[in-house]
This record gives C-alpha cells, structure tokens and sequence, in this order.
C-alpha cells in the first residue's frame, strides 16, 4: 500500500507521528508536507497529493491542517478524489463503508494525536461497502 501525505504548518507534529505509523505497519509513504511549524499555505501540500489519488499513483491520501475543511475543500477539485473530513473513528469508518472516501483529512486543532492515529489505522482497515453506495458515488462527479 501506498498513500500520499500532506500537511501545513498545524499538522507537523501529526504528521510525523502518522508516518512512523504507516511506516511500522510496511506501508510506503509519500511525504509532501512541510515539515516545519512556520506558517504555509495548505493548498501548496494539497495539490500534490489530490493529484496522484486522482491519477491512482497513490492507494489513499492523508491531509492535515488545523480545522481539515481547507485540506478537505481543496482535495475535493480533483474528479476522483473524495476527501472525507473526520473528527472521529466512527465517522472514518462509515465515510469508508459508505462514501468510499480514498482521502482522510484530519483536523489536528480539534482532534488528538493518538485519536488521529486509531483515524488512520480505522480509514486503512475499512473497505468500502458497494451496494446501494455505489450509484451514489457514481453521482458525486457528475457536473
């Protein structure tokens, strides 16, 4: 597996940790996040991983700012990409099964860091249901 990570400066910390994360689990990680925390633009560290989950470079992609809804807002330009802004395990888990998201945005202001990572193991190990979702994701890059 392979997932593209990014990051602005609210999401260093989570950042680093969610890697080792993956890392420990043989899961490759590819690392456009800045890793500082001076200020950044979240677009600059978006960008770059909406476009290889939108050219299937990537199996998932991880975003991080404070609130998650500029990582989220942006992500979501891209045709393919369903970027799911989660707070908890449980929502991770149902934007999985039901909204077949291949993005998670995490909103590190708001959730904390060992929350974050049982995010990312519950986005990683969910698969998506199909069935009566599947029409409605067909219907979701329909404009």
């Amino acid at each position: 597996m392979k997932i593209a990570l990014g990051n602005d400066h609210a999401g260093t910390d989570y950042k680093f940790a969610i890697v080792e994360y993956l890392e420990s689990k043989g899961i490759s990680v590819v690392n456009y996040g800045t890793d500082t925390a001076d200020s950044v633009d979240y677009p600059d560290f978006v960008h770059p991983v909406a476009k290889d989950v939108d050219n299937n470079a990537v199996d998932f992609g991880i975003l991080i700012c404070g609130s998650g809804n500029g990582v989220s807002m942006t992500a979501n330009k891209y045709k393919n990409v369903r970027a799911g802004l989660c707070w908890t395990k449980e929502i991770v888990e149902l934007t999985r099964l039901h909204n077949n998201a291949n993005v998670l945005s995490i909103p590190a202001r708001f959730t904390s860091l060992p929350q974050a990572i049982e995010m990312v193991k519950t986005f990683i190990d969910t698969e998506f249901e199909g069935g009566r979702h599947l029409n409605r994701i067909h219907k979701i890059s329909n404009c």
